[in-house]
């Protein structure tokens, strides 16, 4: 298919900044959000210069794709992807905002990055090298590189706004946000996983780890504190993207063989790129040659074609 323009920003005019992501610009209208995902990446927690054409296009309709079908399994806060049903202060922007926008609802961010794993991979199996666990999870002895792990387990990380998230045990996630929430933020996590890598195993792709975003909606009846704990009356709900090539890692099911790293279809194509040039992960990031570009671009087209059973709108 034929890339449309890539957009490393956005300036909406008539539109108010929230803030800039490291993908998404979003924008508060009326008493929604607007998230707009850019064709930006980002690798080792800096956005690079170059752009992938056509990623945040695949980045909001997979993201879409997977609300719908999780919304049994936890509320969301997916509104519309359609500028036609967006505000009017939004329509002189809807040749851009097509296909890659999404009208939320806002939510109280919390500040905890849920983390599944159901594979021994990138940061995880160096942990385990060092210390036999994984963020203080006890595993098995004998794993090796890429291992499916006995049962899917959950780590949490610190959720940065700048700078690099750092995995954390789920004691310390409960510190921060309390026990209540804590454990109920576990067991959606893990249950998301569960549908979402059965899904995509089917469609031939193994879903190695993936990280959930959640928000909470506050009982409008009770005056509560930010990070406070859960009450009743207060809603979890799934916020960001889900289920995508740049918040999992995604591996080809017919070339799995554990004891060495996997081909992905997500953005470890990228990092093995900037490794071999020798980057030393500090600003300013080297641009990506073409060639690299391209590949990234038709591994995340790849992936939705698959998860998805259509090609991107």
């Amino acid at each position: 298919m034929t890339s449309a323009p890539a957009i490393f920003e956005t300036s909406l005019l008539g539109l108010t900044p929230q803030r800039r992501g490291k993908v998404r610009d979003l924008y508060v209208v009326n008493d929604h959000l607007l998230m707009v995902a850019t064709d930006r990446i980002s690798a080792y927690d800096l956005v690079l210069g170059s752009t992938i054409p056509d990623k945040g296009r695949v980045l909001t309709q997979l993201s879409a794709f997977w609300f719908a079908r999780t919304g049994d399994i936890v509320p969301n806060h997916f509104v519309s992807t359609t500028p036609d049903d967006y505000p009017d202060v939004c329509r002189p922007h809807a040749d851009l905002l097509r296909g890659r926008s999404m009208l939320v609802r806002p939510t109280e961010p919390i500040p905890v990055e849920c983390v599944a794993r159901g594979y021994l991979a990138g940061s995880g199996w160096a942990d385990y090298q060092r210390t036999g666990t994984v963020c203080g999870v006890s595993l098995p002895t004998g794993l090796r590189q890429s291992d499916r792990l006995p049962a899917p387990i959950f780590t949490p990380a610190t959720k940065a706004t700048t700078g690099h998230d750092e995995n954390i045990t789920e004691a310390q996630a409960a510190e921060l946000v309390g026990l209540k929430l804590m454990a109920k933020l576990r067991d959606l996590t893990i249950a998301l996983y569960a549908h979402g890598a059965t899904h995509a195993e089917s469609c031939g792709i193994i879903v190695a780890d993936t990280k959930f975003e959640f928000g909470v909606v506050r009982d409008a009846a009770r005056s509560s504190k930010t990070g406070e704990d859960l009450s009743d009356g207060d809603e979890i709900v799934l916020i960001d993207e889900i289920l995508t090539p740049d918040s999992s890692r995604f591996w080809p099911r017919d070339t799995y063989r554990p004891g060495v790293a996997q081909p992905s279809f997500d953005k470890q194509f990228v990092r093995d790129h900037l490794d071999a040039v020798n980057w030393d992960r500090k600003p300013p990031a080297p641009a990506l040659p073409d060639t690299v570009v391209t590949r990234t671009r038709d591994k995340y087209l790849e992936a939705f074609r698959l998860l998805t059973g259509r090609v991107l709108d």
